[in-house]
């Protein structure tokens, strides 16, 4: 991943209060990934060091965030903002990153946290995808004749995928290409060779590809090497993958924004068609009560301790079967 900051041209709003900020990265496998996150942080830091932003990871590396809080009581610190830097508000958003936090309330009971909203769609991201595909016109490929193909990393919440549909819309209207396809990379559908697909019924000049992720990592090379695979064997169509958004001045400000609102308790989320909270209304109808709570704090149960190693199983994997899924919780 290449920095694109330009650090004395960025100018932060101010933050009203110097509190610690806990950012919060959902974790990957990949080196290079993790390390793009880390690069992320301390570049946002760096551009007001008037308090921490402490990294940590929701999985699959360290720190975890119960060491990203311990940090912070080591520093002195009784009142902590939890920023999750996550694009849209799926289960890991609803659920993991809360159960955490839960389990560091009860590690460090004198902490107060203030949980911060994801990023979502907002006016900073499309202008920098637009950015991003200004600088891949060319005269030889129309826009009129060129499909945008906008690759989801897929989520079992419908709310999320809704959101990456409808964020490809807004990227695509007013552009001036021939349509855009919305597709995942797992877990939902359609996947990344069905949209390779739709996108060819279009009978394009190019198709550019459009990886809807934060930073690099085993999803993002797998998308990046589809492509390569599709140009070789569909040779007429140009086809271009993006890169991802990686740290830039249009997500730095972004940041500001989503820290800022955590400080003044704005945060506002939509809760409205979370299928967590529409099951905990259904329960609590059953039950005849009338108080609705939003089921942001969950508990995993049953794992008594015994780690079991299996090849990973993809439960979505048949589109009949993801029907049949998808509203349940888990």
């Amino acid at each position: 991943m290449q920095l694109q900051l330009r650090s004395p041209s960025i100018q932060l709003s101010p933050l009203p209060i110097q509190r610690p900020l806990l950012a919060i990265g959902h974790g990957s496998r990949d080196r290079q990934g993790r390390e793009a996150f880390m690069e992320f942080v301390a570049a946002y830091e760096a551009l007001d060091p008037s308090r921490p932003v402490i990294p940590c990871f929701l999985e699959l590396t360290e720190p975890t965030i119960l060491e990203g809080v311990a940090r912070c009581v080591e520093q002195g610190y009784t009142e902590v903002s939890a920023l999750p830097i996550l694009l849209f508000a799926a289960r890991h958003n609803k659920f993991d990153v809360t159960n955490a936090l839960d389990a560091a309330r009860r590690e460090y009971p004198q902490v107060k946290y203030h949980y911060g909203r994801h990023f979502g769609i907002t006016p900073s991201i499309l202008d920098l995808w637009r950015d991003r595909l200004a600088a891949v016109d060319s005269s030889e490929y129309p826009r009129a004749e060129t499909v945008l193909l906008f690759v989801g990393r897929g989520s079992s919440d419908p709310d999320a995928n809704g959101d990456v549909a409808k964020l490809a819309r807004m990227v695509w209207e007013g552009s001036g290409y021939q349509t855009v396809e919305t597709c995942f990379i797992g877990i939902t559908h359609p996947r990344l060779a069905e949209g390779f697909r739709r996108a060819r019924l279009y009978q394009p000049k190019r198709i550019i590809v459009l990886p809807y992720f934060l930073f690099t990592g085993v999803l993002v090379k797998k998308i990046a090497d589809i492509t390569a695979q599709q140009q070789e064997a569909f040779p007429d169509i140009s086809h271009v993958c993006l890169s991802e958004m990686g740290s830039n001045e249009h997500l730095m400000h972004l940041m500001r924004d989503r820290e800022i609102e955590t400080q003044l308790g704005q945060v506002q989320m939509n809760c409205e068609l979370c299928k967590f909270r529409l099951a905990a209304v259904d329960s609590d109808n059953a039950t005849g009560g009338h108080h609705h709570h939003h089921g942001h704090h969950h508990h995993h149960h049953g794992d008594n301790g015994h780690h079991h190693h299996h090849e990973p199983v993809d439960p979505y994997a048949e589109p009949e079967a993801y029907h049949e899924r998808i509203w349940q919780v888990p």
